[in-house]
């Protein structure tokens, strides 16, 4: 079993207690504050390395910094290999885009992410309303006007939805 199926064994798992997990996502997330407060003080520099690495110099277990890496995935300006067999020497690199990172924190409702201090060094507050903005309305699902019995059918057939689709 590979490290990603492993991290994703532990934390998604069906079977353990659900205070345990509870407790587990909250130590977690935690931790992911902590290293997305470091990430986020120098967000110009590339950080790279392999998974031992990366999680030595952020003194975290190696399964949360597998954890880490396919939180932060999407968010990356390169996308790390982290299906392919996931090792400890895998190299890996944490260049992230800012405005991805910062939306797909929002779309993840992860409030502790994205209103960390550090954004306002980044991002003024206009522009970080914008990406939020811009975050809520990509999930946003639009239904288009409802087709009343007694209209046109949308088909194209000419005659009454009752007696056509709306069936």
């Amino acid at each position: 079993m590979g490290l990603l199926e492993e991290w994703r064994a532990g934390a998604y798992s069906q079977e353990a207690d659900k205070q345990v997990i509870q407790k587990f996502w909250t130590d977690y997330f935690l931790v992911e504050k902590g290293v997305y407060e470091q990430l986020l003080k120098e967000p110009e520099e590339v950080v790279k390395g392999t998974v031992k690495e990366l999680a030595d110099k952020y003194e975290l277990p190696i399964l949360t910094m597998v954890g880490f890496l396919d939180g932060i995935d999407d968010s990356l300006i390169e996308k790390n290999p982290i299906e392919d067999d996931l090792a400890e020497d895998t190299k890996v690199s944490l260049a992230f885009d800012k405005e991805k990172l910062y939306k797909n924190m929002v779309d993840a409702k992860a409030d502790w992410l994205y209103e960390l201090p550090a954004w306002s060094d980044i991002f003024d507050e206009a522009k970080r309303a914008e990406l939020y903005k811009e975050a809520k309305k990509a999930n946003t699902i639009v239904k288009g006007p409802k087709v009343g019995r007694n209209d046109v059918c949308p088909c194209g057939s000419k005659k009454k939805y009752k007696k056509c689709c709306g069936r």
